[in-house]
């Protein structure tokens, strides 16, 4: 089998309440980029896959990456993944959404999901956390309250903007709903050490599943002097890019919790490679979610399915969007998706939807 053409589209598709507008420490966004890959090969096999662009349109093209893409891969094999992986010269960001595809055309090869592929299903559905943008004491009650009654047992908010912000938040999560959401909070880097060992020993009381990358990812001493001074978990995702990252998190004891994400690792083996390091380690992994589509959504909920790393509720958007651009959307039931049972990814690019959200880049 041989790939014959890559086509890579940019769409900006709109975001919903409550997940719009998602506000972090950075900006405030009411829609999401991405750029979803189509591969096609000689033998009629179709694969798709997708890889984050938010914030970065006017900085990427759309065009330049599908150019790239083709000159490199038109007449390689498809489902040598190792290879693909040892040689390919993409920016990650592309080297990821091109190997998503390469994963749903090795699944409808062989005739199985990719979670198969990945070593088998062993959890049939897979949990999803609930996110929120940064918002006030009373709207962050009234939207934990909507989460809990959709089925959802775990939220993940943003924070970071101010510390005390961030308190009145949490607080009125707990106010409003106690106990009944495990409860995660991610700065995006927006604290320096000290103040995230402040905020950390002042979210104790508030019983938190873990604080996502308060501080910067580098250097990784600093996240292991962070967990010696609260009891609050400290979990990281910024530093996650690669396996060789997260061995060394590993090794300087830096995180009670790792969250890789596909378009930072580079694709989906990466993140199952990863898990298998934290299997080892007993280290729990969560999937992060850059506002993710149909494609890699998909993606997300085959790793947690297959890998027994991903023990808790990975981290999702995908409720939030006004469409998906696939055929048929996933469905997300009482806080879980099932894992699909159709050959590779289990989804389809729906060309129409395509067109209708494209971006002209």
């Amino acid at each position: 089998m041989k790939i014959t053409n890559v086509t890579i589209t940019i769409v900006d598709v709109p975001q919903k309440p409550p997940v719009a507008p998602y506000r972090s420490q950075i900006r405030s966004t009411s829609t999401l980029q991405s750029a979803i890959v189509r591969v096609d090969t000689d033998e009629g096999l179709t694969g798709w896959g997708e890889h984050n662009v938010n914030f970065m349109l006017g900085q990427i093209s759309g065009r330049a990456m599908q150019r790239d893409a083709r000159q490199w891969l038109i007449g390689r094999d498809p489902l040598n993944i190792e290879k693909y992986h040892r040689d390919c010269p993409f920016e990650v960001r592309l080297k990821s959404g091109v190997e998503m595809a390469l994963l749903d055309i090795a699944g409808k090869a062989a005739g199985v999901p990719v979670a198969v592929l990945l070593g088998g299903i062993i959890r049939p559905q897979v949990e999803v956390a609930a996110c929120m943008g940064i918002q006030t004491y009373e709207r962050a009650g009234e939207i934990a309250s909507y989460y809990v009654e959709q089925g959802f047992g775990t939220l993940k908010t943003k924070a970071g903007h101010d510390m005390q912000e961030d308190l009145e938040m949490v607080r009125g999560i707990r106010d409003a709903v106690g106990m009944r959401l495990k409860l995660r909070i991610d700065p995006n880097r927006g604290y320096d050490p000290h103040q995230a060992a402040e905020l950390a020993r002042r979210l104790e009381e508030y019983d938190l599943e873990y604080l996502e990358q308060p501080i910067p990812a580098e250097p990784l001493t600093d996240a292991t002097w962070l967990r010696r001074q609260t009891k609050t978990p400290i979990a990281l995702n910024e530093s996650v890019t690669d396996p060789a990252s997260v061995w060394e998190i590993l090794r300087l004891e830096a995180a009670d919790f790792i969250l890789p994400d596909t378009y930072e690792a580079g694709g989906i083996w990466p993140c199952v490679k990863i898990g298998h390091l934290c299997e080892a380690a007993g280290i729990p992994c969560i999937m992060h979610c850059g506002h993710d589509l149909g494609p890699k959504t998909a993606a997300m909920v085959h790793v947690a399915a297959a890998c027994p790393a991903y023990t808790l509720a990975n981290d999702t958007t995908y409720y939030g969007i006004v469409e998906d651009v696939t055929v048929e959307p996933l469905v997300i039931s009482r806080g879980k998706i099932a894992v699909p049972n159709r050959p590779g990814l289990g989804i389809e690019g729906d060309e129409e939807r395509l067109r209708k959200f494209a971006v002209d880049c």
